[in-house]
């Protein structure tokens, strides 16, 4: 039991001797003053709303690009898509008229793309009428 309170009497003093120099220590800080604490508030706050007006501003140009930009893009490929689509299906076209005794084809280029059309029946017609 003596040992117990001896290592008590120990534990005491360890946390006497703990707020004492965490007294100490509070005491050699250096406090701002109460203006100081206004400047750097005033400082803070300020630099916090020029860098959300700077994001915001950033935020709108990037949906203003994206907006313009990339739905033009897009409208481009698709475009694209849409003439391969045609090119594709007037070359099956050309395959089967080939198997005819005769195909007057028409070879229209758009965009670097060669299509090759052949007239319909309707057209056809309409050419041995005349």
């Amino acid at each position: 039991m003596a040992k117990d309170a001896n290592n008590n009497n120990k534990d005491i003093k360890n946390k006497k001797h703990f707020f004492k120099d965490f007294k100490a220590e509070l005491k050699k800080v250096i406090w701002p003053t109460p203006k100081q604490i206004v400047n750097n508030t005033i400082a803070v706050i300020t630099i916090v709303i020029i860098a959300a007006a700077i994001v915001f501003v950033l935020d709108v140009v990037f949906k203003i690009f994206n907006d313009k930009g990339i739905n033009k893009i897009k409208e481009n490929v698709r475009s694209k898509t849409e003439v391969e689509n045609v090119v594709d299906d007037n070359t099956e076209n050309v395959g089967d008229s080939e198997n005819e005794e005769s195909s007057d084809t028409e070879v229209i280029e758009q965009d670097g793309i060669t299509i090759e059309t052949t007239p319909t029946n309707s057209e056809e017609a309409q050419t041995e009428e005349n």
